[in-house]
């Protein structure tokens, strides 16, 4: 048994069903456990203007409770702020440990973080090992039967299915044999936020919880809706979801608990929230074969398309000023918390697309720069279906309408009104569509359409012929692979 491990922690912040950790454990007499604040990741968000960035307070929030967790089992989290290629190797040399493991990431810039980090850790004699942790599947474990990737949801998720056992669900155990974990022989804290160059956010304010207690708290309240979730998940004004996205996303919980839950569970509702889990695989593997999907159509003809260059509209998309009330109530929840719910996450990246015609790279980096949930795999994946741009995507000529889905999905306006406060006092016939309403039904909510609450921005009937005939333009081109 080897003398000490090196735990590098990244998307996985907690300390219960951890690959990585699991393992180092169990080979090594002496594990420590680091975390580094990548600049080159923190420096792109300032450069965006995102001084006020809540992931980098949950993540900040999250450590300190890890750290803590960590004391309470005769250790210490070490956390370091720098570039990662130079940082963890560093490290591992001070602390003079064996080797470093950690957990994989499919994302191309990690990939390729993490090449060069091995590369250098081997250079100084020290190994280097990655394992499976915030998948089920990953890369190539689930293929067709000709033994390529799958680009269509529906068969993977039943190969996916048919792979399933109750080993690939099951939990990875940390225990802490006398002194495994041990103290640090370095000094070390989390930074301040205005160390890493950002301000206080409001996660109090929007009540987000972080960490693995955090997490296990909305798992917690999620479970008695669990069996309802097919019917409810559709309702923004609802409970209906989990809003477990950001701690899957921050691994502040597993997603195998996650499965187990879904797979022990009869009926249509843990399905249908499984299937969701699965979503999450398929987009991963889609980027881990596909990394050129990050900037291009995953169906290439769809680069050929045109899309205007309209500031005026994206700006009023962004600001939740369209005249549409649902795509508006979508956007201010976004700007004001963080979160969307995913209906709306289709219907405001299709009205981005279809009825604005702005090329959904705009919208996906607008998503990127605010989702708390934020991943590279499942943003990617829904702008591009969005856009029928992407793999198994919804067809161009099926595009959301925005007053339909708000008459269907939020039916008495309730979720309108508590984010388009303008309209908070319209009546429920005319809510959706309030540009319909008579001049007497305006005045008298208090509303005058096109004075205190925008005319729509496009007119949808107009706007989808106009797509219509954009994407029909696209004719097929060679996948590149």
């Amino acid at each position: 048994m080897s003398e000490s491990c090196l735990v590098w922690l990244r998307r996985d912040l907690r300390l219960d069903d951890h690959a990585a950790l699991h393992h180092a454990l169990a080979r090594h007499a002496r594990c420590y456990c680091a975390f580094v604040f990548d600049t080159d990741i923190l420096q792109a968000l300032l450069d965006q203007g995102l001084q006020c960035d809540r992931r980098v307070d949950f993540i900040r929030r999250t450590l300190l409770e890890l750290d803590a967790d960590l004391a309470a089992r005769g250790s210490r989290l070490i956390v370091r702020h720098g570039r990662p290629v130079e940082e963890i190797p560093r490290l591992a040399r001070e602390l003079g440990v064996a080797a470093v493991y950690a957990n994989r990431d499919y994302e191309p810039a990690a990939i390729t973080r993490d090449d060069r980090v091995s590369a250098a850790l081997a250079e100084a004699g020290i190994g280097f090992e990655d394992f499976k942790d915030q998948v089920i599947f990953e890369r190539a474990e689930i293929l067709t039967g000709a033994g390529k990737p799958y680009s269509v949801f529906t068969p993977y998720k039943a190969a996916w299915l048919a792979r399933l056992t109750a080993r690939d669900i099951a939990p990875w155990p940390v225990e802490n044999l006398p002194g495994k974990l041990a103290e640090p022989p370095i000094a070390s804290r989390a930074p301040e936020l205005a160390e890493l160059g950002f301000a206080a956010s409001d996660l109090d304010q929007i009540k987000l919880p972080t960490g693995a207690r955090g997490a296990a708290q909305l798992f917690q309240q999620f479970q008695p809706h669990l069996a309802n979730y097919k019917t409810e998940r559709d309702y923004p004004a609802r409970r209906g979801v989990s809003y477990l996205s950001v701690h899957l996303r921050f691994g502040t919980i597993s997603i195998r608990e996650c499965a187990r839950l879904a797979r022990a569970q009869p009926g249509e509702g843990a399905q249908t929230w499984l299937a969701e889990l699965i979503w999450r695989d398929f987009y991963q593997q889609i980027l881990w074969h596909h990394p050129r999907v990050v900037n291009a159509a995953f169906r290439p003809e769809y680069d050929t398309i045109t899309w205007d260059d309209a500031p005026d509209l994206y700006a009023a998309w962004r600001a939740g000023r369209t005249g549409y009330p649902l795509v508006d109530a979508a956007m201010r929840q976004l700007n004001y918390s963080g979160y969307m719910h995913n209906r709306l996450r289709m219907l405001t990246a299709s009205f981005f697309c279809k009825d604005l015609l702005l090329d959904w790279r705009r919208g996906e980096r607008y998503f990127a720069q605010q989702l708390n949930d934020y991943d590279l795999a499942a943003n990617n994946g829904g702008w591009q279906w969005a856009a029928s741009t992407g793999c198994d995507a919804q067809p161009y000529f099926r595009i959301f309408n925005p007053v339909t889905q708000s008459e269907k999905f939020d039916a008495e306006g309730v979720f309108i009104r508590r984010y388009v406060l303008e309209l908070a006092q319209f009546p429920a016939r005319y809510i959706h569509a309030p540009w319909l309403a008579p001049a007497a039904v305006q005045k008298a909510a208090g509303c005058v359409i096109g004075r205190d609450y925008p005319a729509p921005i496009v007119d949808h009937a107009a706007a989808r012929l106009r797509a219509l005939e954009r994407y029909g333009r696209v004719r097929s081109v060679p996948d590149p692979g």
